[in-house]
């Protein structure tokens, strides 16, 4: 349930703080590709994590250029610079896939299995489609439920989801050899880590202090988040908690026209 008294009225944040922010101004500089972002979105997180590089925009405020290379104006974005004109892609899912189609032939690292061992990419993609049709807007409905009876089942919902997340990462670890996922002892990186990694690092600090969210019991899963919140690449993108209280506020109070996000779950919609 709810454990603050009332909305206060605060913003989202228009600059990273922390981590983020000393990671942000190291890659501030022009750049083959450019990331149009925020600094509190977990679309844009997920992106980020991979490519660490953000060029800060107000997502409420669409300027232009962001305009140019996403048709909804929505973060995260990416100007592709290396083109003349310039083109651009949209959509954290289809950019991570550009990014990792870009590594192959350039640095080689990959967040999937190798392409040897079909099976267990797909065992990978079946992990990325949970945390995008279950996970991600369980964490919505959860954190905008006014009242106490749907908090009880929001929480009760997304934890369910997450259980649902472990027992996919157990049967990646049963059947496969890979090693790939921070599940695996001695794991890399994986993609479903990096989909689910900021909502599950929003679910220690904003839905613990909007909902008192209790994360799963579980050694295992507990070494998992010490793993996923501390890893450098997802660490390097992170604010200050502050920045998230902050900026979530507005979903934990569910204001009017908070987001084309929180307006979906409220509809009962897809995500856009």
């Amino acid at each position: 349930m709810s454990t603050t008294k009332q909305d206060t009225g605060r913003s989202y944040h228009l600059q990273c703080t922390g981590e983020a922010l000393i990671t942000a101004n190291k890659h501030n500089k022009p750049s083959d590709i450019t990331l149009f972002g925020s600094c509190f979105c977990p679309f844009v997180q997920r992106v980020w994590i991979a490519l660490e590089y953000l060029d800060e925009v107000d997502p409420y405020k669409k300027p232009a250029e962001l305009i140019e290379v996403s048709p909804k104006g929505l973060v995260p974005a990416l100007k592709l610079n290396t083109f003349t004109p310039p083109r651009g892609l949209n959509e954290s899912t289809v950019i991570l896939e550009y990014l990792e189609d870009l590594a192959s032939s350039t640095t080689k690292r990959t967040l999937l299995p190798p392409i040897s061992d079909p099976y267990a990419r797909a065992l990978v993609r079946l992990q990325v489609d949970h945390v995008n049709r279950a996970l991600v807007p369980a964490f919505y409905r959860y954190l905008q439920a006014q009242e106490e009876e749907k908090q009880i089942q929001g929480a009760k919902e997304f934890v369910d989801v997450i259980e649902g997340l472990v027992k996919l990462f157990e049967r990646y670890e049963a059947e496969t050899d890979c090693p790939t996922g921070l599940w695996r002892e001695g794991g890399e990186l994986g993609l479903a880590d990096v989909m689910a990694a900021p909502w599950l690092f929003r679910a220690t600090n904003v839905l613990i202090h909007y909902r008192g969210f209790s994360l799963p019991e579980g050694s295992h899963f507990r070494a998992y988040m010490e793993k996923l919140v501390n890893y450098p690449a997802i660490k390097a993108t992170c604010s200050t908690e502050g920045l998230y209280l902050d900026s979530y506020e507005r979903y934990a109070y569910n204001r009017p026209n908070t987001s084309q996000v929180a307006n979906a779950i409220n509809a009962g919609k897809a995500l856009p």
